[in-house]
């Protein structure tokens, strides 16, 4: 998604020409589509489809326009196919925040409070590939491109910073104080997260879908 193009509620439909305009555009069978895709093989859309997605009770043209230009993407780049298998490799995790998109300006959660959603995401991988393999995983690293959560989790004080963080987001120190998740700083530009979590430019998008497993086969 364009990160210049700014969809608001103000967009949605106000006089009879705008919702005449909208009443025979298919916006909900088209949402359902792009979730679908999203979802199940092009997780590179995800952050765009949630976005338009929160207009679909009262679209109006600008966030039709959004929706045709999602398809759009997925033409240009028909060519790329989620793939799994191939090199071996460790399993490693990114987290990032919601990146403040929303229209009251207010994150889903901060740096620290995703980073503990994503470890526990993380020893439930753990977990299942302990049982599905039987094998032994040691430490799982998990990325992370804000330098004051990771020093954060890693401090076991409790002081005038950390008061308006429920202690169930706590949960993270614990197991960085145990090894099982081991947090590393990762540089924005490397943050695979954040094409889930905030509009980017298209050479970026690219990149990172990349990143994610999507290859041209």
């Amino acid at each position: 998604m364009d990160p210049n193009v700014h969809l608001t509620s103000a967009q949605s439909p106000s006089t009879t020409d705008e919702f005449a305009q909208m009443r025979n555009v298919p916006y909900h069978t088209a949402m359902g589509s792009l979730m679908y895709a999203s979802l199940g093989m092009r997780p590179d859309i995800t952050y765009a489809v949630q976005t338009v997605l929160r207009f679909s009770t009262k679209p109006g043209i600008a966030h039709w326009d959004a929706v045709k230009r999602i398809f759009c993407y997925l033409k240009g780049m028909k060519e790329l196919w989620l793939s799994y298998g191939g090199q071996q490799k460790e399993l490693v995790g990114y987290t990032d925040a919601d990146g403040n998109m929303a229209e009251d300006r207010h994150a889903i959660s901060g740096e620290y409070i995703a980073a503990t959603y994503a470890s526990k995401e993380a020893l439930w991988l753990c977990s299942l590939i302990s049982q599905l393999f039987d094998t032994s995983l040691g430490s799982t690293t998990l990325f992370s491109d804000n330098q004051s959560a990771i020093t954060l989790a890693k401090d076991h004080q409790y002081h005038a910073r950390t008061k308006h963080i429920d202690i169930q987001f706590h949960f993270i120190r614990w197991i960085v104080k145990n090894g099982s998740i081991r947090l590393v700083y990762c540089p924005t530009n490397e943050m695979v997260a954040d094409t889930l979590t905030k509009a980017l430019p298209l050479p970026k998008v690219k990149h990172f879908a990349t990143e994610l497993g999507l290859i041209s086969v």
